[in-house]
């Protein structure tokens, strides 16, 4: 039987650019086969940088275009290449397709829609560090992206784009896709590493860092989806490429936004749209009521003040995965508050007490703040799980798992003090 008559039926999720670059083959709700992907300029990029440039060009390339990863720290991809090619061989590429964070769902897109995008933009990274394996850790909740994807490399195999002396170039590059279990810790590199090896999916102590020693103790480079992605469209635009967006931010970025919008769904835009623009480009507020707040992810909360920042890495800017969960005037704080909290809760893998203990324990108080019983003393217990949580955790979930409760204290203090009072503002608690 084709893998393909295997493939679960495909989500119905709404797309618009304003770029045409990464989502340019994405619009419809279907998969773009090997054929279509080449009929559309696909893997053009790869014959260029296997017949024009030498593995230094390319690693010079991603550097030069200032990509930074788009997996949520923002790090510069070009210099993690380099550091990994610093050190000898063997090397690995693993991509890190285990997006697990509340309302992201951006990387689903490529590698449900136009899955040779990612595979083009691994065999020229793999090119460019040296190595010659890939791995795709793809989330477990994403059984028709597992499939695709197994598709696609075998397509990519038969028509010479993976195995041994691709296109006559003397490189070889294969690719193999490994499925997780469904625990949001795996999508921190080294665990991810760890899960990949057969073992419990736990952060390492860094360092030392996955590019001096990473899988298998080999350098290892860890992209995650998107950045992979961009790969392909550097390669192809190469200078040009830094007139798409602002300085110091090129390239296009996926944002996925849900929530109180009229049209939820992945947009595709450069960095200096602002969170406001982001909003009426989803169509607005639902149903005409009254802006609130917007999560980010898991990972903090805006108010109206930060409506007219913009999207990018920089101080002052958004950051992270792009991810934006839109809350109007009939949500309570509070209450989104929990659904965070149990999710780090959940999520946590134990290892570090302080995240452990700490997320069960901020867990417990906003429920108190949400059924009444909540003390000011309380609200200060809070103060002290934020302080503390972070600097006794060794991975980014622990670092996390306060942020948004911190930023909420901050930003909306009146609800707290609403609930201390026995008050909902939005009629949801109690």
């Amino acid at each position: 039987m084709d893998i393909r008559e295997k493939i679960p039926h495909l989500p119905e999720i709404y797309v618009d650019s304003n770029i045409n670059l990464l989502l340019r083959r994405a619009k419809e709700n279907r998969t773009v086969d090997i054929e279509e992907y080449e009929t559309t300029g696909g893997y053009s990029a790869l014959k260029k940088a296997l017949n024009r440039f030498k593995p230094e060009d390319v690693i010079a390339l991603v550097e030069e275009s200032t990509l930074r990863g788009r997996g949520g720290a923002g790090f510069p991809t070009g210099r993690k290449w380099r550091f990994a090619i610093a050190n000898p061989q063997p090397r690995y590429l693993v991509c890190n397709a285990d997006e697990s964070e509340p309302g992201t769902f951006k990387d689903r897109i490529i590698i449900e829609r136009d899955p040779h995008l990612l595979l083009e933009g691994m065999i020229i990274a793999g090119y460019a560090i040296g190595a010659k394996e890939g791995y795709i850790y793809i989330r477990g909740e994403y059984p028709a992206g597992y499939q695709i994807l197994k598709n696609a490399i075998r397509e990519a195999r038969e028509a010479g784009y993976l195995g041994e002396d691709i296109l006559g170039s003397g490189f070889s590059f294969d690719i193999k896709v490994y499925r997780g279990a469904g625990a949001y810790i795996c999508g921190e590199e080294t665990a991810l590493i760890e899960s990949i090896e057969g073992k419990r999916g736990h952060p390492r102590l860094k360092p030392p860092y996955p590019p001096q020693e990473g899988l298998y103790g080999r350098p290892t480079v860890v992209n995650n989806v998107e950045t992979l992605s961009n790969i392909p469209i550097i390669v192809t635009y190469e200078a040009y490429f830094m007139n798409i967006g602002p300085a110091g931010f090129y390239g296009p970025k996926l944002f996925p936004i849900s929530g109180k919008v009229e049209r939820p769904g992945v947009y595709e835009a450069t960095m200096d749209i602002t969170l406001r623009e982001l909003i009426e480009m989803a169509g607005g507020i639902k149903d005409g009521k009254k802006f609130k707040a917007v999560f980010s992810g898991a990972l903090g909360i805006y108010s109206e003040e930060d409506l007219d920042m913009p999207m990018d890495y920089s101080p002052k800017g958004f950051g992270g995965t792009g991810t934006t969960i839109v809350l109007d005037e009939d949500d309570c704080i509070i209450d989104s508050l929990i659904v965070i909290a149990n999710f780090f809760y959940h999520e946590s893998c134990g290892k570090c007490t302080p995240c452990r203990v700490g997320t069960y324990e901020q867990l417990n108080v906003l429920r108190k703040f949400q059924d009444g019983t909540a003390s000011e003393k309380d609200f200060k217990y809070l103060e002290h799980l934020a302080k503390n949580i972070p600097i006794g955790s060794i991975c980014g979930l622990g670092y996390s798992a306060p942020q948004a409760i911190v930023d909420a204290m901050r930003k909306f203090p009146e609800e707290f003090k609403a609930h201390l009072e026995g008050k909902c503002p939005a009629g949801v608690c109690f």
